[in-house]
C-alpha cells in the first residue's frame, strides 16, 4: 500500500522527464532492497515462531482478532513483545537436512517467490516503454505473477502444509519441518538476490510485448 503509489510516481516522473532508462537502474534497487529485507526477515524467524506461538495461545482466551490486537498493543505486553526477541542459534541448525524432503516443491518455491518479487516492477517497466499504454501494462503484472500464484497454489503451499501436518501426527520428525522452513526462506533469499534480477529484464520486455499485442487491437 506504501509502495504502490511511489512506484507509480517514479514511473510517472521518468516519463515526463524523459528520463526512462534510469528506471532499470532504480527497479535492481528496490529489487536488490527486497533481498536485504529477505535476509533480515530470515533472522527474526525464531522471534516470529515465538510471537505467533503465544499469539495463537492468547487468542484461543481471547476469542478475536480485535481484542488480540488490544492485549498486544498494551505497554506490559509490548515490553514482553521486545524482550522476547531473539535471534537463530546454532542449535536451530541442527537436524536441517534434504533427505525425505520433495526437492521439486523448493526448486518451485525458489522460482515462484523470484517471480512474486518482480511482477509488478515488470509491469511497471513496461508501461514506462509505452508510455501511451501504460494503464494497460500496469493491469499485465498478473501474466508474471499469476505463474507463481498457480505454482503456489498447487505445487508449493499443499506439500508444506503436508508435511507440517505429518509431523503433527508424528509421521514425520519435528526436524523436517525445520528443514522446509529453512529451505524456504534460502530460496527466497536467493531468489531475490540472483533469480529475481535475471528474470526482471525479459520479464518487463514480456509484458511490453503484451501490451504492444493489446494496442494492436485499438490501433488502426
Amino acid at each position: 500500500m506504501l509502495q504502490a503509489p511511489l512506484l507509480g510516481g517514479m514511473v510517472d516522473f521518468a516519463i515526463l522527464h524523459n528520463d526512462v532508462a534510469i528506471l532499470w537502474t532504480n527497479f535492481r534497487l528496490i529489487i536488490f532492497a527486497a533481498f536485504i529485507g529477505n535476509m533480515i526477515g530470515a533472522l527474526m524467524v525464531p522471534w516470529a515462531v515465538s510471537l505467533f506461538t503465544k499469539g495463537i495461545a492468547r487468542f484461543d482466551k481471547v476469542g478475536h482478532v480485535p481484542g488480540l490486537i488490544v492485549y498486544a498493543l498494551k505497554p506490559a505486553s509490548l515490553v514482553k513483545i521486545i524482550k522476547s526477541f531473539r535471534l537463530p542459534t546454532l542449535k536451530s541448525f541442527r537436524g536441517i537436512s534434504l533427505k525425505g524432503i520433495p526437492t521439486t516443491f523448493l526448486w518451485l518455491n525458489f522460482f515462484m517467490v523470484s517471480i512474486y518479487c518482480i511482477g509488478v516492477l515488470c509491469s511497471l517497466m513496461a508501461g514506462a516503454l509505452v508510455p501511451s499504454f501504460r494503464t494497460t501494462a500496469t493491469q499485465l503484472s498478473g501474466i508474471v505473477n499469476g505463474i507463481a500464484t498457480i505454482l503456489f497454489t498447487l505445487m508449493v503451499d499443499p506439500i508444506a502444509a503436508h508435511i507440517t501436518d505429518q509431523a503433527a501426527k508424528g509421521e514425520r520428525k519435528e526436524a523436517d519441518v525445520r528443514s522446509i522452513v529453512f529451505f524456504i526462506v534460502l530460496g527466497r533469499i536467493f531468489g531475490t538476490l540472483i533469480l529475481s534480477q535475471l528474470l526482471f529484464t525479459p520479464g518487463a520486455y514480456y509484458i511490453q510485448n503484451v501490451t504492444l499485442w493489446v494496442r494492436s487491437a485499438f490501433v488502426r
